[in-house]
């Protein structure tokens, strides 16, 4: 908890936009809100909540709670019915009062000094700034790997042809760059590698920050959910649409159709031990791989 006699952070002009749906901890969003915005040395100005569909009752209380005894503003967006990420993110940036917003999910923690480290180079003009982030699966001081990402314009556009160069929980954006490209749109579990190859290929300014700023909560079964054929056919299908529009060769498209769908299809426990290899190797895979 926030510290009454300690001076309050400053505030910048950015809102902070973060999705709760029925499937959300309570004691989990209120880590990560108060991860985000109490503990923080320089907070957002606003706090736009999500909430996806109808939540349990613990967690309908603890959104009650934040609602009251925020340190900033907090504005919710309740959709009727469970509309999925996509939507609810999409949504969110409409009820949004500035023209940068950092993404946060409900159950990550963000470290104290993760805003203010983004928006100095948000304050040159970038468009886009990720982190890196550390995995933990049930203490946030128990990291199990760390997700490095690529730093320069050059090496994060070479890197999205094989691989998500960005940790979404982690991105702070311009809404104006989302607007340029319609925003976030619908495409499996990899609407975020989508609009990061679609940021890039529009010429947004975008950048990385290799130190992980976030600690991001691997829940039990979550490299069953990576494959899969629907993983496959949302690989295969992504593949396509970046041959289509010139982003990657044919070769790499062959490449990447070959190897990747194949990842997809490894039972959990190996994509588990080739996906620890990558990460602790220094390649970092991309949050839906």
């Amino acid at each position: 908890m926030s510290n009454p006699s300690a001076p309050a952070a400053p505030t910048a002009e950015f809102s902070l936009l973060l999705p709760v749906y029925a499937g959300d901890s309570a004691e989990f969003l209120r880590l990560a809100f108060e991860s985000s915005v109490d503990h923080q040395t320089l907070r957002p100005a606003e706090a736009v909540i999500v909430q996806d569909g109808p939540v349990p009752q613990a967690l309908a209380g603890e959104l009650a709670r934040i609602e009251k005894a925020s340190p900033v503003r907090v504005v919710r967006v309740t959709l009727p019915e469970n509309r999925g990420l996509t939507e609810a993110l999409n949504r969110g940036l409409d009820a949004c009062s500035y023209p940068v917003v950092a993404r946060m999910d409900a159950d990550d923690v963000s470290m104290p000094e993760r805003f203010a480290r983004q928006w100095a180079l948000m304050e040159t003009g970038l468009d886009l700034v990720g982190t890196g982030m550390a995995e933990f699966e049930h203490d946030p001081e128990q990291i199990s790997s760390v997700r490095t990402p690529p730093v320069g314009a050059e090496r994060i556009r070479a890197h999205a042809r094989t691989h998500n160069p960005f940790n979404h929980p982690t991105m702070m954006y311009r809404v104006a760059a989302l607007d340029r490209i319609g925003r976030y749109q619908s495409f499996g579990k990899m609407e975020d590698y989508w609009l990061g190859i679609r940021l890039i290929d529009s010429g947004a300014q975008v950048e990385n920050i290799p130190e992980p700023l976030l600690r991001y909560r691997v829940g039990a079964g979550a490299f069953a959910r990576r494959g899969g054929w629907t993983e496959a056919r949302t690989e295969w299908r992504l593949q396509g649409e970046l041959r289509k529009m010139g982003f990657i060769s044919r070769g790499e498209y062959l490449r990447n159709v070959v190897m990747k769908g194949a990842y997809r299809l490894l039972p959990a426990g190996l994509k588990r031990l080739l996906f620890r290899g990558l990460v602790s190797g220094g390649l970092p895979g991309d949050r839906s791989a």
